[in-house]
């Protein structure tokens, strides 16, 4: 009959991870917290408020100090740098100066909206929202350089968290005052990691952690939704969508190649003439990876006839006729559309081996091998 754990869906907890005796710094009422009583059971709460001057306290940021049995500040392992914790705007303080906690004690609570319904119909746009890559609402921050973090003098609205690196060098970022902030002074963070609460989003994982930290991102979130109503889906599905939104790439340095600086072009392409390049003892071209919601990355294939069959048909034809643009025939839908058989499935190597025959090319020994090999690598658009 003992309740093992209990969870509070209305708040976010901030605990501490160190025991000690509780010091409040900058928690004033009236200036930076305001008390509040329950209706209900008359009880008094601290609800930490923006401050009203900035000059208030050391930036009028309400923080808790833990201290030792002889009353000295608990620092961090292996460091000189006391622990503190800080609380953000409108979050409910629950501990009192002076008080005895423990590791996993809740030193404070956050309000948080209840979540709307976790449905199938509430959890699509959820989906439609990944497969766009659009930029969530109130998104997180992620670190940009793995360092050191601690707080530098705010300014009027916003917090400013300074991270740094290695080198000594300081990076600075000015966050909204009532953003949860998940480090604290002399925190040592990782490039990509979470600093500040909120939704990731896919543009800076794909930047900061790379393609596989983004695939992995995607295939999770997008099977939490489905998993909710128990229906499975296998991950090659929601992989290959994730690869079609990563088939283009923008050059950073074009080297001795045909491409241009921050020309976005197929992936594809790109190893191909990197290769042609490398072959000839010139310089390939360096690039990043660019993520492209469906919609847009359906649009910006190469195949002008299989764009214009999914959405702004007259100006998709129009740019192509202005380039003067030639469809391969490469993919499946440009093939249906055009009433040929589908570059796929088992027949595939055979139907291309018989047209490099009626084309005269040299298929005797490793040569035709390599003929077909790259044919098929020039499918992977598909």
């Amino acid at each position: 009959g003992v309740v093992l754990a209990s969870w509070d869906p209305h708040t976010r907890p901030i605990i501490t991870e160190y025991a000690g005796r509780v010091r409040f710094e900058n928690v004033e009422e009236g200036s930076t917290v305001a008390k509040q009583i329950d209706e209900v059971t008359g009880l008094s709460t601290l609800v930490v408020i923006d401050p009203k001057r900035s000059t208030t306290g050391k930036g009028g940021r309400p923080l808790v100090r833990l201290l030792d049995e002889a009353g000295n500040e608990i620092r961090l392992a292996g460091t000189e740098t006391p622990i503190s914790v800080t609380f953000q705007t409108g979050c409910i303080i629950t501990v009192e100066d002076g008080m005895h906690v423990g590791v996993g004690d809740v030193l404070a609570r956050i309000p948080q909206e209840s979540s709307k319904t976790r449905d199938i119909t509430g959890g699509l746009p959820r989906v439609a929202e990944l497969f766009e890559a659009r930029v969530p609402k109130d998104a997180g921050m992620l670190a940009e350089v793995t360092g050191t973090a601690s707080f530098g003098k705010e300014t009027k609205g916003k917090q400013r968290l300074v991270i740094t690196d290695t080198d000594g060098v300081a990076n600075e970022f000015l966050i909204p005052k009532d953003k949860h902030v998940l480090v604290h002074d002399g925190q040592v963070v990782n490039q990509g990691e979470m600093i500040v609460d909120g939704p990731a989003d896919p543009h800076d994982i794909l930047r900061l952690l790379g393609i596989e930290a983004l695939a992995r991102y995607v295939t999770d979130e997008v099977q939490d939704v489905y998993r909710l109503q128990g229906v499975k889906i296998n991950d090659k599905h929601i992989e290959v969508i994730v690869r079609q939104m990563l088939r283009r790439v923008l050059i950073v340095d074009a080297g001795d190649t045909t491409f241009i600086p921050n020309e976005q072009v197929e992936r594809a392409e790109l190893l191909k003439e990197n290769e042609r390049v490398e072959a000839e003892g010139k310089r390939p071209a360096t690039f990043q990876y660019v993520l492209l919601g469906i919609t847009k990355a359906s649009l910006s294939t190469d195949s002008f006839i299989s764009a214009a069959s999914f959405q702004e048909t007259t100006r998709v034809l129009t740019e192509a006729a202005i380039m003067g643009k030639r469809d391969e025939l490469r993919g499946l839908k440009e093939n249906v559309i055009v009433g040929r058989l589908i570059p796929a499935g088992t027949g595939l190597a055979y139907h291309v081996l018989r047209r490099k025959q009626r084309l005269g090319l040299d298929i005797a020994g490793g040569a035709g091998l390599q003929e077909l090999e790259s044919d098929a690598e020039a499918q992977e658009g598909v």
